[in-house]
């Protein structure tokens, strides 16, 4: 008759981790204030920041422009007679560009997820905020946060949902997704 042997318990093996850190976890944010429940957020993949935004933007003249093809994508974005035109293809890969256009603060934003290209003016009860992402999502839509609270804000609706600016909200400008032929022509 065989014996049987037990391999002692070794801990977790191929295929198991250990469970997530909570999705709180390395943020100076104000959670005890929030407009949504916590439960409402789930991770998006990389987490603070692992989507960088751009910070200092370079553009070039349109006649130097030779990587976008004329029916390629870009959100015009107009103030005060500054015209910007921000390219999707890499927008795609940052989220967020924290911006001055015409004279105003703004953060342009694209969420690849739900195809929503909005831009916002970045001042917020007389501070000018900087964003970068939180690598959270809502309802599969972008949360960013600004790095002056580290409060949390939805995208789609520009309103804080956590932290110590919850409820206040960025004022939306006019910004629309158009071919780069057209924003060439203007």
């Amino acid at each position: 008759e065989e014996q049987l042997a037990t391999l002692p318990d070794l801990g977790p093996g191929l295929g198991e981790a250990a469970p997530p850190p909570a999705i709180t976890t390395g943020w100076k944010t104000d959670f005890e204030r929030r407009a949504v429940p916590l439960s409402e957020f789930e991770r998006g993949g990389p987490g603070k920041d692992g989507i960088p935004a751009i910070d200092e933007p370079r553009f070039v003249s349109v006649d130097e422009v030779g990587f976008l093809e004329p029916k390629e994508p870009v959100i015009e974005v107009v103030r005060n007679g500054d015209a910007r035109a921000y390219p999707i293809q890499i927008l795609v890969w940052h989220e967020i560009v924290n911006d001055i256009v015409g004279g105003v603060p703004l953060a342009v934003t694209f969420c690849p997820l739900c195809n929503t290209a909005i831009a916002f003016d970045r001042r917020v009860e007389g501070t000018t905020l900087d964003f970068g992402t939180t690598g959270n999502l809502r309802s599969s839509d972008l949360v960013m946060y600004d790095r002056q609270t580290e409060s949390w804000w939805q995208q789609f609706g520009g309103r804080a949902l956590v932290g110590a600016l919850t409820g206040a909200r960025l004022e939306q400008v006019p910004a629309r997704v158009v071919a780069w032929r057209e924003f060439e022509q203007t």
